[in-house]
């Protein structure tokens, strides 16, 4: 009997607003398609948009990336350390909430997994704001237009509640 188990999408959102964030986010794209025991799938374009939480710092480019996971070596905490490690290598420093960052790397989605972790790091799953963020939700729906995110509904009925968030799709 063949295996039909199909491995999860991984969705991770992207986000940078210190340095030369365009070529950050990029970058770290490219950090994601080397990433062991996964298959890159696509990346949205680039989104700029204003910072959340603390306001004057510079605006934020943003993008969302999908890879498929094989799961039965790369678990969703696993998953999220080697994110963890990427952010590390980028200058990342997690000291105040909301602040600014080199590089911001968020586990959105795990195939249909939903779970709450105790940290460190704490996992939640699906990320607990991303159905409040437009930054997430737009270049999410650019590469998952049909998607379902558990818990919540399809992507088109969260995008529409964020409509009047400020965000643009850079060229």
């Amino acid at each position: 009997m063949q295996n039909t188990h199909s491995p999860p999408k991984a969705y991770v959102a992207l986000g940078a607003n210190l340095g030369d964030p365009i070529a950050t986010v990029e970058a770290a794209i490219a950090s994601l398609k080397g990433m062991p025991d996964t298959r890159f799938i696509a990346a949205s374009a680039l989104y700029r948009t204003a910072p959340v939480g603390l306001h004057h710092q510079p605006d934020f480019i943003n993008a969302v990336a999908v890879l498929e996971v094989n799961d039965a070596v790369l678990p969703a905490p696993t998953f999220l350390g080697y994110l963890f490690a990427i952010e590390a290598a980028f200058g990342r420093q997690r000291s105040v909430k909301n602040a600014p960052r080199t590089l911001d790397l968020d586990l959105l989605l795990f195939g249909e997994v939903q779970l709450d972790l105790p940290g460190p790091p704490h996992l939640v799953l699906p990320h607990p704001r991303m159905t409040e963020r437009a930054f997430v939700l737009a270049p999410l729906a650019e590469i998952a237009p049909d998607l379902v995110i558990p818990g919540h509904g399809p992507i088109a009925l969260m995008l529409a509640a964020v409509a009047g968030q400020q965000i643009e799709r850079l060229p």
